[in-house]
């Protein structure tokens, strides 16, 4: 029985896959062989390059004009500055996948017979020079991980490569691909005498750098039709367009999202159940909490400095524009993606996952659970009793938050708000939440379901958060408010809508019980709640 796959490349007959040849411009890359070209392939984290890699290296080994080889360098890693022993790594993890390729055709102990004799610090370039003597066809290389590498180590390995690159075909790989998360022109390397080398200098060789790309919604739609074809278990057809709009096509995510729907959802293995977009919210929800590596991995990006610098403007809402290294490098992460409109996060779990990991601290602070009263009896929620809890546990709670939000106070009354949120969720609620860079806003959407006379209904709750600095007035802030508001409810289909508006300089001199202004736009009422916070 084939399965969703979350981990390592789908070289494996068992995992449902979109041929990984289709995934780039494969005659593109065949040309670049054929011109004997050095290039790079990067793309963030669990993407499909690895898979990719290895589909090629099998089609031309199998078309039988080149010897393709994939090679990991990330077993160099903890060499960081030795570099005799990184080469070490690198030359037995070289023999071992050609001697995986070429069986007992190929004569290991007089390879490594041959290596030993090699002392210097260009070992790397001699070995390869070498093998490309053995093999009688030229050599493609796939070299993956290469950014794994670290100081001394990788400018080693980028100049050996570089050197060798004149005695190409016959005396050195004819071709060679560097893989990694980011483009080499991009990095800056510290070696162990603090100097700093950019990539591209080292690796001036390169002739294109190649990112890979999401997969397409007719790529998510053939991926899931696989399991229908497999198992007979359907997707409804609105499901497709929900799977996009939360991970815009990002493989791994792709992927997980129908794992979580299909197999670790229990009631769901019964295959005759139709998979609607009531199971897939589910999903998404489960899959956000249970916090798997490659989410993990992405919230421990969070706290770089580098990423601090682009992702708390965004969640302000702010104009600001990021150094452009600092966006490229969060790009490259594939945390943030350019649109029309500007930067934005890279797809809605991502949304969802970023304030939740920066307010995993201040949630502690927060009362095990709120007064219930914001339930209604008919179980729909009471937004004006909901918000009033929140405006009474802020004011009696400022002082806490700078020292519980580490790196992103500035944002705290926008986190602050979303922890307090999240302990909805246990009550069947998601929060839908907006922000992108130079947007000047942070709208979020609450959506629950709840059944009322033998009858399900889903209510809709809309609120902007909006903060009062030096730069602007609260006149000016609350009538953009006004107006931003009433767009996006109409938008999510509603006609009320709230507007919280923190004082962050106490410039109003708001009072802890501050009465709420009312106003309407457009057809939609609105409710401004005034919170002051002191300076924080």
């Amino acid at each position: 029985m084939r399965h969703f796959n979350t981990a390592g490349p789908v070289n494996r007959p068992s995992a449902y896959r979109i041929d990984p040849l289709t995934r780039w411009n494969t005659g593109e890359i065949l040309g670049l062989i054929e011109e004997e070209k050095y290039f790079i392939l990067h793309a963030p984290r669990q993407t499909g390059k690895t898979s990719c890699l290895l589909a090629l290296r099998d089609y031309l080994n199998k078309e039988g004009k080149y010897f393709a080889v994939y090679v990991n360098f990330e077993v160099g890693q903890a060499w960081r500055h030795d570099i005799k022993k990184a080469t070490d790594e690198f030359v037995q993890e070289i023999l071992s996948r050609m001697r995986g390729v070429l069986k007992e055709d190929f004569p290991t102990e007089e390879s490594i017979a041959f290596y030993k004799t090699r002392a210097s610090i260009n070992a790397l370039n001699e070995m390869l020079e070498y093998l490309s003597n053995l093999i009688k066809k030229p050599i493609v290389m796939f070299i993956d991980e290469i950014d794994s590498l670290i100081g001394d180590t990788l400018i080693s390995v980028l100049r050996q490569l570089r050197a060798g690159y004149d005695k190409r075909p016959e005396n050195f790989p004819s071709t060679i691909i560097l893989c990694g998360v980011r483009d080499i022109k991009d990095y800056r390397i510290h070696t162990s005498n603090q100097e700093i080398i950019t990539g591209g200098s080292a690796f001036n060789i390169k002739t294109e750098s190649l990112r890979l790309g999401n997969f397409s919604k007719e790529e998510v739609i053939e991926l899931y039709n696989q399991h229908t074809t497999e198992t007979g278990q359907v997707f409804a057809d609105d499901c497709f367009d929900l799977v996009m709009e939360y991970t815009d096509g990002q493989p791994w995510l792709v992927n997980a999202l129908a794992r979580e729907v299909t197999h670790k959802m229990k009631e769901n293995r019964d295959r005759s159940i139709t998979i609607t977009v009531e199971k897939l919210e589910m999903a998404k929800e489960r899959l956000i909490l249970a916090r798997q590596t490659h989410l993990d991995q992405l919230a421990d990006k969070l706290d770089e400095p580098r990423v601090l610098n682009v992702i708390l403007p965004m969640v302000l809402g702010l104009d600001t524009q990021p150094n452009k290294d600092d966006a490229q490098y969060c790009i490259d992460l594939g945390l943030i993606k350019f649109t029309k409109t500007g930067l934005e996060i890279a797809n809605k779990i991502y949304k969802e996952v970023i304030p939740r990991t920066l307010t995993e601290d201040t949630q502690s602070f927060l009362p095990r659970r709120f007064d219930p009263d914001w339930i209604n009896d008919d179980d729909s929620i009471n937004v004006q009793e909901l918000l009033r809890q929140f405006k009474e546990f802020w004011n009696e709670n400022t002082a806490i938050w700078a020292s519980t939000i580490k790196g992103y106070q500035e944002a705290a009354p926008h986190l602050v708000f979303q922890a307090f949120l999240q302990r909805m969720l246990n009550s069947g609620a998601y929060i839908n939440r907006e922000y992108a860079l130079g947007n000047r806003r942070t709208d979020i959407m609450i959506k629950r379901t709840y059944k009322k006379n033998n009858a399900y209904h889903t209510e809709k709750i809309v609120i902007e958060l909006k903060v009062i600095n030096t730069k602007h007035k609260y006149e000016s802030i609350r009538d953009e408010a006004i107006i931003q508001t009433a767009d996006y409810a109409k938008y999510c289909g509603v006609h009320e809508a709230q507007i919280i508006i923190f004082d962050r300089n106490e410039t109003q001199k708001w009072t802890a019980d501050e009465p709420n202004e009312y106003a309407e736009h457009d057809g939609v009422k609105l409710v401004i709640w005034k919170l002051g916070t002191g300076v924080w």
